[in-house]
């Protein structure tokens, strides 16, 4: 049975942006099949039935790849796709933090939002498509959703801002912002940078909020056409549960003000996160109490109510009387400490603590080999810097078991992975494979930070030449109509309790990382300004510790970290350091203990547990596959004396290979008429010769006597023909240890 659909388009970037509804996935509350290019993505949403007794509204949103959209088969032993990659999950959450805050607060279903990425041309986002596809599901189906949104990726090419980045702009651009908003503000900014001004940030974000309202003017114009034709529903009603005003009156009479008295009696003793979770544990439970001998039976809307007034008094003392909960200026920074090298064995080490939020961050340097393979649909295939990001309960003084990275721990460690990836250097300059591992022992507030800050450190004790310093803090914002206020480094119940958790990261220059959460329907370009300026000042402060406990990376690299050497040799010449059935490669290994890893293109990496080991590696595949240079002047050996001439062999084979050899014909053996060859020469030989060019058969022709210096030439001077000279016991030495001299200049030049 043939079903309507529609397909409409709007162009973003260059490129067509196109949507079909009501052609796939009928029996999902929305669906949207959403092309950008050649990417290809599915989108369907569903919601459950109310939830009963929940406090928070569960929202989940998948990102699923499927191998087929590139044309490949998953590389797994079952050969199909399995639990989410970290690319998937990347994406998922970009979705999930763009459309969380737009969900209305008392909506209590579970939200289910599924993006399968069915086909990809790598110069069309795959998540800027599934963010377009959401958006327009979510609008057509019944879901209360105070939507649309839009989301663009804006690049930077020879210092133009560019949208939606084609591959080829990408890898040229130095700025990789995501931004998602709605037709009034910015809701969601992800970027990593090189580098790049604040102020050219801003004007990203401009730029992308432009291209933002006309998307969402389109999905507007979508839902009210699909409305028309019945392929949209109308929305649900969230009907709220409010307590009894005379409830919500007198709870909030009583609690209003000892709640003030609690918060400023924790600034005045700056209490600590244990002991102030405590004392207003105790104050809450002392209110709640005494509400229940007037009000009994409605202990949860109590509670809520309690929860609501401290939330109001925690909020109104930062924005009206610029009063934090622990006392410090809306600019200050927690207590800062650094240290680096505390493990003995490791290659690099950093521990850093701002307040109570402390991380050690731990270097592993590996060979080029040990770089990470990819298997997501991304071009990119590999990657040499990695950095993972661990929380366990204790950080927190909690106990639950501990698994595998969550979607929270791939986040925050892809956060600090993009803040310091800028400033690693380039593999031809270092070539290593980098690991850092952050453990977050406490925390109390932007720990993802702490984790840049931690690498940091980490890079410079093991002797990385970074390019720059990076470190990071956490802002806040506490808004109350259009009056807004800036927090910089925020802890825990600030971030709970606030309207923003926006990250930054960067070294003097500028910026490396971005990243911003809110709870609120959006921020502007003069909230985001503020916070960029207030951050570049914490930033600059954090900096001046980092280099005051290390100026610069360490002269040495730890005496436990592999030694890599790196060279370039000729494509042609793979096969000869492999050797037949990998014989060559095994016996470099096997006699210098070094590991060698070559590449198609003929970069060649040399890996050994310290540098005489790779030296002697490097010494034996130069050997192999070096060339003779014309014009270069050689000591050589002769292997062998024909009545024409003497073949020389100019550079020596290794593992009983074949050396590079020419011939020294009878005429090149000196400036004059030679007999015979054995006059001048007799094989095993040490002479000096000069590589004069090839035959048209391609073989090397040497010289002897155009090696020769003037001093020799003029021994010549009058004389006709050559003869060999009187010989010593060694060769082309005399018993003394001298190389015997006739008048004819005859013998070779030892080594």
């Amino acid at each position: 049975m043939s079903q309507q659909y529609i397909r409409r388009s709007i162009e973003i970037g260059g490129r067509e942006l196109s949507v079909e509804i009501g052609r796939m996935a009928g029996q999902a509350s929305g669906s949207a099949l959403a092309r950008y290019g050649d990417t290809v993505v599915l989108v369907a949403t569903t919601a459950a039935q109310l939830r009963e007794g929940l406090d928070f509204f569960p929202l989940m949103v998948d990102y699923e790849e499927r191998h087929y959209a590139v044309g490949r088969i998953p590389g797994s032993f079952m050969k199909r796709e399995g639990r989410p990659g970290e690319k998937a999950i990347l994406n998922a959450r970009l979705i999930d933090r763009s459309i969380r805050p737009l969900f209305p607060k008392q909506l209590r279903k579970d939200v289910h939002v599924v993006a399968t990425v069915m086909s990809v041309d790598q110069d069309c986002a795959p998540v800027i498509t599934a963010m377009f596809g959401t958006s327009c599901a979510l609008m057509i189906s019944d879901i209360p959703f105070n939507g649309p949104i839009g989301g663009v990726i804006i690049g930077r090419v020879d210092g133009r801002l560019v949208v939606n980045p084609t591959l080829e702009q990408s890898g040229k651009s130095d700025l990789h912002l995501v931004v998602a908003g709605t037709e009034t503000a910015v809701n969601m900014v992800e970027a990593g940078a090189n580098e790049v001004p604040e102020d050219v940030i801003i004007e990203a974000i401009e730029l992308a909020h432009g291209e933002i309202k006309k998307i969402v003017r389109f999905v507007n114009e979508l839902r009210a056409e699909c409305l028309a034709l019945g392929l949209a529903k109308e929305k649900e009603e969230v009907s709220p549960v409010e307590p009894a005003p005379e409830l919500v009156a007198a709870v909030k009479e009583n609690a209003r003000q000892k709640l003030r008295e609690a918060v400023l009696y924790c600034k005045d003793n700056r209490l600590e996160k244990k002991p102030r979770e405590e004392y207003l544990e105790n104050v809450i439970k002392e209110l709640v109490a005494a509400a229940l001998e007037t009000f009994p039976e409605q202990e949860a809307a109590i509670k809520e109510i309690v929860d609501a007034t401290e939330k109001e008094v925690v909020r109104e003392l930062i924005a009206r009387e610029k009063v934090r909960i622990d006392g410090r200026a809306l600019d200050e920074i927690r207590a800062i400490s650094v240290e680096a090298g505390i493990l003995p064995r490791t290659h690099g080490s950093g521990l850093f603590q701002r307040g109570q939020t402390q991380v050690l961050s731990v270097v592993t340097l590996g060979a080029i080999s040990d770089e990470q393979i990819l298997d997501n649909l991304e071009a990119e295939e590999s990657k040499r810097f990695m950095h993972h990001y661990n929380f366990p309960s204790y950080s927190t003084g909690e106990t639950r078991p501990i698994r595998s990275p969550g979607r929270r721990e791939i986040g925050h460690g892809a956060l600090a992975e993009r803040a310091i990836e800028a400033v690693i250097p380039p593999e031809d300059k270092f070539p290593y494979t980098i690991r850092i591992v952050s453990e977050v022992l406490s925390s109390n507030g932007s720990t993802s930070m702490g984790s840049v800050c931690g690498s940091t450190l980490a890079l410079l004790d093991a002797g990385v030449p970074v390019k720059a310093p990076v470190a990071g803090i956490a802002m806040g914002l506490i808004k109350e109509g259009d009056d807004f206020t800036i927090l910089t480094d925020i802890q825990g119940i600030e971030d709970h309790l606030g309207d923003m958790d926006f990250k930054v990261a960067g070294t003097r220059k500028g910026i490396t990382a971005l990243q911003m959460d809110i709870k609120i329907a959006g921020v502007n370009t003069e909230i985001l300004g503020r916070a960029l300026a207030q951050a570049r000042d914490a930033r600059m402060f954090i900096l001046d510790k980092i280099e005051e406990l290390l100026p610069a990376p360490r002269p040495e690299l730890s005496p436990y970290a592999p030694r890599v050497l790196h060279t370039v040799i000729d494509p042609d010449k793979i096969r000869e350091v492999i050797g037949p059935g990998g014989k060559v490669i095994r016996k470099i290994t096997e006699e210098t203990g070094a590991d060698i890893d070559i590449e198609d293109d003929g970069r060649c990496f040399i890996t050994a547990p310290n540098r005489e080991a790779a030296e002697k590696a490097l010494s034996l595949i130069n050997a192999i596959t070096a060339e003779v240079e014309i014009g270069k002047v050689y000591l050589g050996r002769v292997v062998k004396v024909m009545d024409f001439g003497a073949f020389v062999e100019v550079i020596p084979g290794v593992f009983g290979m074949s050396g590079k050899d020419g011939l020294v014909h009878i005429s090149q053996l000196a400036p004059v008429r030679v007999r015979a060859v054995e006059d001048v020469v007799k094989e095993g030989d040490q002479i000096l010769v000069k590589a004069i060019g090839y035959d048209p058969q391609g073989r090397l022709k040497l010289s002897r006597k155009e090696a020769m210096t003037p001093e020799e030439l003029a021994t010549y001077k009058g004389v006709k023909d050559a003869a060999l000279p009187e010989r010593g016991e060694s060769g082309d030495r005399d018993r003394g240890g001298r190389r015997p001299r006739s008048r004819f200049g005859g013998g070779g030049r030892s080594s």
